[in-house]
């Protein structure tokens, strides 16, 4: 809608299960916590899978979310031709201040329905990173919250450990 003129350009939406959502404003501290995620997990990457940040994912003819991260499928064209696709994604990270009921409660189901394998919601007012796994019809049959002290790693990629502190910015 964007490209054909329905939408501005600078406009902040998303299509989920057939409606276009408002997006908040991204304020310096969701920001700040996307670009942090970005240079780690590019650190880890070792080529085995591209990042993209705030780009949308193909969940079908309704729904085209724009979730904060992905780990993807490297694909020969960098996804120039087009968007991927939940078979492509590896992890899916959403950063979660002010839209957190939102998160939980619209998107996480709609990635769940798509098949995306892994879920994290990097919730900052609680200081938590809570892992979503086992997708089925209505979300996630597998949901795991960890703290300061813990580490994660994506489940296609055990060896790509992340300090909890470190996602959220604290001192390890």
């Amino acid at each position: 809608m964007g490209e054909t003129g329905v939408l501005r350009p600078d406009t902040r939406v998303e299509l989920l299960d057939g409606s276009i959502i408002d997006m908040s404003p991204i304020g310096p501290r969701h920001g700040g916590s996307v670009k942090r995620l970005i240079r780690l997990f590019s650190k880890l990457s070792a080529e085995r899978w591209l990042v993209s940040a705030q780009d949308p994912v193909h969940l079908g003819e309704f729904s085209e979310p724009q979730p904060d991260l992905m780990l993807l499928k490297p694909a020969d064209d960098d996804y120039t031709s087009r968007h991927p696709r939940q078979e492509e994604v590896y992890l899916l990270v959403e950063v979660a201040d002010v839209s957190l009921d939102f998160d939980r409660n619209q998107k996480l189901p709609a990635y769940g329905r798509a098949g995306i394998p892994e879920v994290w919601i990097l919730n900052l007012g609680a200081k938590a990173l809570e892992v979503y796994r086992e997708p089925h019809f209505s979300g996630y049959g597998s949901q795991r919250t960890l703290r300061a002290g813990d580490t994660a790693a994506p489940l296609a990629f055990p060896d790509a450990s992340i300090q909890i502190a470190e996602l959220l910015g604290q001192a390890i």
